[in-house]
């Protein structure tokens, strides 16, 4: 009995010197049918629809434990990888964190990234259905004060948590601080390395020249000086086999790389940056036959699109998605172009600032293909290097932002977007768009608001003109309710004039968000940090649920 009594005491002491935090989130929908919108009959039987992640993290001492449990019951969202099923382990690991001697060392599942992440990245994304985890090891160590390195090796997720890719990824990564180790001044200096490589587990014996190891190398580095910085990176993928259709182009190999340049000036009240970069057979997947596939799925490196993620609705209807891959038989290869964004802050008091003053951002964005010859016969392919080929996309939006008031300001928008919707998503006509947003938010108090919404876009081809307007309510700290409509009141088929109509609200308290919403979803590509994924029209209920503790 003494010994029971004993073991509970330490098992109970251990506890209080430990922390265990857990987080939940579950998304549900259920779907209705209307007289405009019905969703696929294959989809119709199971109308119910959730996903939901139990996240339990455990830490003592230097020491961590975590899983992830998954449940897609009674099945998936519309429109999530398929291999999403039933109730499994996500994701599991165990971590010794060493902060004073600089070791960290994760085995089992592990999110990574290397640079801008054009080498490597694994990451999870509920919003998009991605966690491209990778299991196995990660091993980070503080060589010196100024030098980190990380080793890795693993099998990546490509479905439930023990559904892996048929090949391993191998990875180094060196970082190092060469203004501290130099002792510069109200300056940074960084260097980094990268080699990334996918060994195949099986070799692949129907065609001729495939290498199991194929292999990736990067180098970066990143000035900052008083308010100007500069960074450029160059990733080179080891010549591979072309996909194309989800199949082997029998003796065609091809290299691929990318480069990355990133400017930028920040002073005062004036700041602008500049993000370039050219890609060319940059997809990198840990399964070949993978490419292109519409979930992400087995993705190795992180491609975002480098445009604006704008905040209203209609902006986000023609979104460019980035063309890092090559479409053999297409003849396309790759993207070229740039971002700038540029910011002034009129102080108050000034003839353009007013009494509370006003802050003018004006962005934009060109991307178009690489201008490519191609020799079908010889089964080659070449690209000049720094010249455009066929206009994928481009915009260019100038945004003021106008207190008035202690409670009341404003945002006003205009737009102007190229949308190469045959390239981009095989429709017929190129779509040009001009679209005007304007946003007042009046605050009655500290945790008391009205936002309203009204935005209109122009568009010369596809479903033709758009209107949209949004009224949030938000009485306090716990509670917002909206309402919103987006209508293509332009489209040329009077009987495919929709409402897309939404009505909902949350509330919040401490670290629990319940949200609840009715309505028509709007169906075309949903993105998150420059990644997409299709959205279907649908039209039903949503209950989202977040909380931690």
């Amino acid at each position: 009995m003494k010994k029971i009594i004993l073991s509970a005491t330490l098992l109970t002491s251990s506890f209080f010197y430990a922390q265990v935090r857990v987080g939940i989130e579950s998304n549900n929908q259920y779907y209705l049918d209307d007289d405009k919108i019905k969703i696929d009959e294959k989809e119709a039987e199971d109308r119910l629809r959730s996903n939901t992640y139990i996240k339990v993290d455990y830490f003592k001492n230097k020491w961590e434990f975590g899983t992830q449990v998954e449940s897609y019951y009674p099945k998936a969202i519309i429109n999530y990888n398929p291999d999403l099923q039933d109730v499994n382990i996500g994701t599991i690991y165990a971590r010794y964190n060493d902060i004073e001697n600089g070791v960290n060392i994760t085995l089992g599942h592990f999110y990574e990234q290397f640079g801008s992440g054009l080498i490597l990245r694994s990451w999870e994304d509920r919003a998009l259905g991605i966690n491209n985890a990778l299991f196995g090891m990660n091993a980070k160590f503080r060589l010196t004060k100024n030098l980190d390195l990380t080793a890795l090796g693993g099998k990546q997720r490509i479905g439930m948590g023990f559904d892996f890719s048929d090949s391993y990824v191998l990875g180094t990564n060196l970082e190092f601080n060469a203004a501290d180790a130099l002792k510069l001044e109200n300056t940074d200096l960084r260097f980094g390395a990268s080699y990334v490589g996918r060994l195949n587990e099986e070799k692949v014996t129907e065609y001729e020249g495939i290498n199991d190891l194929t292999n990736a190398f990067s180098g970066r580095f990143n000035l900052g000086i008083g308010g100007f910085n500069f960074g450029t990176e160059y990733i080179h993928k080891q010549k591979d086999i072309v996909i194309a259709n989800e199949d082997y182009v029998d003796g065609t190999f091809l290299e691929g790389n990318a480069i990355l340049v990133n400017l930028g000036y920040n002073k005062d009240n004036f700041g602008s940056s500049v993000n370039l970069r050219r890609m060319e057979n940059m997809t990198f997947y840990s399964d070949r036959k993978l490419a292109g596939n519409q979930y992400n799925k087995g993705v190795i490196n992180y491609v975002p699109a480098l445009t604006k993620q704008y905040d209203f609705s209609l902006q986000n209807i023609y979104v460019y998605q980035a063309q890092g891959g090559i479409n053999w038989f297409e003849k396309r290869n790759g993207e070229i172009g740039g971002q700038y964004d540029f910011y002034y802050d009129f102080v108050e008091g000034t003839k353009l600032g007013g009494k509370y003053g006003t802050h003018l951002a004006v962005n934009g964005s060109y991307w178009g293909g690489l201008k490519s010859t191609y020799d079908f016969e010889n089964n080659k392919l070449e690209d000049e290097f720094l010249k455009f080929g066929e206009k994928y996309y481009s915009d260019i939006a100038v945004e003021v932002r106008k207190r008035w008031s202690p409670t009341f300001q404003t945002i006003t928008m205009y737009m102007n977007q190229y949308y190469n919707a045959p390239v981009l998503e095989g429709k017929f006509d190129d779509v040009k768009t001009d679209i005007v947003s304007v946003e007042g938010l009046y605050n009655f108090s500290e945790t008391s608001s009205v936002r309203f919404q009204l935005q209109n876009m122009w568009a010369s081809a596809d479903k033709g003109d758009w209107g949209a307007a949004l009224l949030e309510y938000v009485p306090n700290t716990m509670f917002s309710i909206y309402v919103t409509d987006m209508y293509n009141y332009g489209n040329s088929h009077a009987e495919s004039r929709i409402h897309y109509y939404s009505v909902g609200g949350s509330f919040s308290k401490g670290a629990t968000r319940i949200a609840v919403n009715y309505g028509r979803q709007r169906g075309g590509l949903m993105c998150v940090g420059g990644v997409c994924r299709y959205v279907p029209e649908s039209n039903g209920v949503t209950l989202n649920l977040t909380t931690n503790f």
